[in-house]
């Protein structure tokens, strides 16, 4: 049975309202005609509206289709009655029809209209003692509308009900997916934030870290080394002090406030060579261009954290942060000549590993669609290369003017001078590198 809505409980009350003046109809007639059996008649149409009206009122008639059966055979059975006593009983089959399509099922419903269709016209026939061709009309046609209005609600009912489920479902739908995007901004934000915790906090304190043990085994003999030492990681402590608030304000770092990136990376080299027992010199190729802050932020990273690698475990004498705009990308590359690792090995993750620093630096860089290269080898130094590609410059160039027509009789014009190289050109033709002068101090690892 299928659930009352607005609109079939007002149907519904309509069809109650309808049948009950019909029979009032039927009744009155009789009377007001002074027909024979009058007061019959009109006790029996009281029987069949006080069978109908029981039926809704009762529960197991709007829940079994087989208690709505014998309902309605008890209600087809008085009606017969009717129908023999009155003419005005066949009027009664129209909303019988409406009542049997809606309470069983399809097949039971369509022969039960049928039955109600063929006593209808079959009574009406033998009151008016004969049998034409609008006697077979009148009911026929009203089951007839009446199986096509019944069917094509239902069918309506089905669609609507399908489509309910097919909203409901998409909503459930939507929301899983919503809840999954959001645990999947979770992860990401998480390994962002662990990313940079691990390049600027984590890389800070261990600074400091290193910058305290000095200073411990300086004491008590050398008391002016222990102060300088003492200052300097007070200074990292500042430095990773704003690190943390900025990470909490949730934008760039300190270090790219009104500067560009290479004079950030330089002054990331001058801060690690006054901290450090390491010589790390800067060095910038190419034409400087603007950069994304996502970019500017990545490599800046990068180079903080295999500085620290650097500072930590490579036990160097020299690095070099070399920052490159080419045309289609910018590079940043950090080598030293420290005595080198296995790259494979320190790639790992997990408790056993090698550690966070490149898997962090890789995945940051692999999220600007960029690439990370690490050459290394024992007792051979470190080579560190982070690239990030870029979209070609659009500046417009001037428009050109129009110059005097070439003389086409001209045999010998005058030749066009060849463009001179570009001294700004990053990859300009390799040279073999002089070697070092064993008498410069500097030169030595």
């Amino acid at each position: 049975m299928n659930a009352l809505t607005p609109t079939t409980r007002a149907l519904t009350w309509s069809l109650h309202l309808l049948v009950a003046g019909l029979l009032a109809l039927a009744a009155v007639r009789t009377v007001s005609d002074g027909r024979p059996h009058a007061a019959a008649v009109v006790a029996v149409a009281a029987v069949v509206g006080l069978v109908y009206a029981v039926g809704p009122t009762l529960e197991p008639v709007r829940s079994s289709r087989r208690a709505a059966a014998l309902w309605l055979g008890a209600v087809g059975a008085v009606w017969l009655v009717l129908l023999a006593l009155s003419a005005e009983g066949v009027w009664l089959a129209f909303p019988l029809y409406f009542v049997q399509l809606h309470l069983l099922s399809r097949r039971a419903g369509l022969t039960a209209v049928v039955g109600t269709a063929v006593a209808a016209i079959a009574a009406f026939a033998a009151h008016q003692g004969t049998f034409t061709a609008a006697t077979v009309i009148g009911p026929g046609l009203g089951a007839a509308v009446a199986v096509a209005v019944v069917w094509g609600y239902q069918a309506l009912y089905r669609e609507s009900e399908q489509r309910r489920r097919l909203i409901e479902e998409l909503t459930v739908t939507r929301a899983d997916l919503a809840d999954a995007q959001r645990a999947a901004g979770v992860l990401e934000e998480r390994e962002r934030l662990s990313r940079e915790i691990h390049d600027t906090l984590a890389q800070g304190l261990s600074s400091i870290q290193l910058l305290l043990r000095a200073a411990e085994r300086a004491l008590p003999d050398r008391p002016g080394s222990a102060t300088t030492y003492v200052g300097q990681a007070r200074r990292a402590a500042l430095d990773n002090l704003a690190e943390a608030r900025r990470l909490v304000a949730a934008l760039a770092p300190p270090a790219l406030d009104d500067t560009t990136l290479a004079d950030a990376l330089e002054r990331l080299c001058a801060t690690t060579t006054d901290r450090h027992r390491l010589d790390v010199r800067f060095r910038l190729t190419g034409r400087p261009r603007q950069l994304a802050t996502a970019q500017e932020v990545a490599l800046l990273r990068v180079a903080q954290s295999a500085l620290a690698n650097t500072v930590g475990h490579a036990r160097a004498g020299h690095a070099e942060v070399a920052l490159a705009y080419l045309d289609d990308s910018v590079t940043l590359g950090v080598t030293d000549d420290g005595v080198g690792f296995d790259p494979g090995a320190a790639s790992a993750r997990g408790p056993d590993a090698g550690g966070f620093g490149l898997p962090a630096m890789r995945a940051r860089v692999h999220a600007l669609d960029g690439t990370l290269t690490v050459e290394s080898a024992r007792g051979h130094g470190t080579a560190l290369t982070a690239r990030l590609p870029l979209a070609p410059p659009t500046v417009p160039g001037p428009e050109p003017r129009p110059g005097p027509e070439p003389d086409p009789h001209d045999p010998d014009p005058e030749p066009r001078p060849r463009p001179e190289p570009d001294p700004h050109d990053p990859d300009p033709e390799p040279r073999p590198r002089p070697e070092p002068d064993p008498h410069d101090p500097e030169a030595q690892p």
